[in-house]
């Protein structure tokens, strides 16, 4: 069953809605964003989820105490890390830790395997962004990268077009944010409850 992850939440009614449609984790950025969420705002909304949801905080290049008591503060059971961190940074963190890698082209999958993860994150590249850049990429490379290990796709997704992303890549994961929002940080609760449905059709 391919898993949802909606990200950017910034909101408890956001987090409830994704969690009520099906989402089986929920992302926090806690990196420079206009989605970004302070401490206290993300151990407010965490607080508030039924069990078996899958909380994941969003770094970017941050001290490796600083997303440890990020983790702790907030009860997260996942880093995700948009930025250049290293493989002997990943390893601290295993097996709580997703690797995120902008894809370019086929040499951008190189670094994969150096690095021992849960998973790996593959998003569209762009210059100077991270992530959430809300376009998407060669699907084709992401297919290839199944070799190293779970695969979460992102970039570019939507109700629209998962389905055949799903059949293509054949990911672990999926993860949305601007494809589910109606503005930066906020959802669109249609949009929302159409992603998750459109990936469960595809479960069944």
């Amino acid at each position: 069953m391919t898993r949802v992850k909606i990200c950017g939440i910034t909101n408890s009614e956001d987090a409830l809605q994704a969690v009520g449609c099906g989402a089986d984790a929920l992302g926090f950025v806690f990196a420079a964003s206009r989605r970004r969420v302070t401490i206290e705002q993300a151990r407010e909304i965490t607080s508030q989820l039924p069990p078996y949801v899958c909380k994941v905080g969003v770094f970017v290049d941050q001290d490796i105490d600083e997303v440890k008591g990020t983790m702790s503060a907030c009860s997260l059971d996942v880093a995700q890390l948009h930025g250049s961190e290293t493989p002997e940074y990943c390893g601290e963190l295993f097996p709580q830790v997703v690797k995120a890698f902008r894809v370019k082209d086929r040499a951008s999958l190189d670094e994969l395997p150096r690095y021992r993860v849960s998973g790996y994150l593959l998003d569209s590249y762009v210059e100077d962004l991270p992530g959430g850049t809300g376009t998407s990429f060669n699907w084709d490379l992401a297919h290839e990268a199944t070799r190293f290990g779970p695969i979460i796709l992102s970039g570019g997704l939507h109700a629209g077009n998962v389905l055949l992303a799903i059949a293509r890549v054949r990911p672990y994961g999926v993860d949305v944010s601007t494809g589910v929002e109606a503005s930066p940080g906020k959802k669109d609760p249609a949009r929302v409850r159409d992603f998750i449905q459109a990936v469960r059709q595809e479960n069944r």
